[in-house]
């Protein structure tokens, strides 16, 4: 009886042994994952910030224009009358109307979005009142 009561002894302490090891082995497991969860974030954003650093600044390329817009086209004899005979690019053309609207206090003062017509516009536009998005599309009938 002596013999089994030493071997349970030594049994339990072997398996408290063993699992204080199991244990301190699984500690040891779960704190390398998070560091080397935790690492990888840490050193891109060392990385990134670095490279921000590093990095030349951007030249901004200056754009270009659409084609399109800038050939310069004759306007027709009612918008001549506001914008110039001279042929010109539809960009300057509806600034040219624009500049022309604000001089003569054109714009509605209830809603700024709309264009009240004088003599010279509503030849151009056809009616007394347009708003600023039609504008552009009234202005390409009159150009040739």
């Amino acid at each position: 009886m002596a013999k089994k009561k030493a071997t349970k002894k030594v049994a339990k302490k072997a398996t408290k042994k063993a699992t204080k090891k199991v244990a301190k082995k699984a500690t040891k497991k779960v704190a390398k994952k998070a560091t080397k969860k935790a690492a990888p974030k840490a050193t891109k954003k060392v990385v990134a910030k670095a490279t921000k650093k590093a990095a030349a600044p951007k030249v901004k390329v200056k754009r270009k224009p659409n084609p399109a817009f800038m050939k310069a086209l004759t306007p027709s004899k009612e918008l001549a009358v506001v914008v110039g005979a001279a042929p010109l690019p539809r960009t300057q053309v509806v600034k040219k109307i624009w500049d022309y609207i604000k001089k003569n206090n054109l714009q509605n003062p209830k809603n700024k979005r709309n264009i009240l017509a004088d003599g010279n516009l509503k030849q151009i536009f056809g009616k007394s009142e347009i708003t600023m998005f039609e504008l552009a599309s009234i202005v390409g009938k009159h150009l040739k």
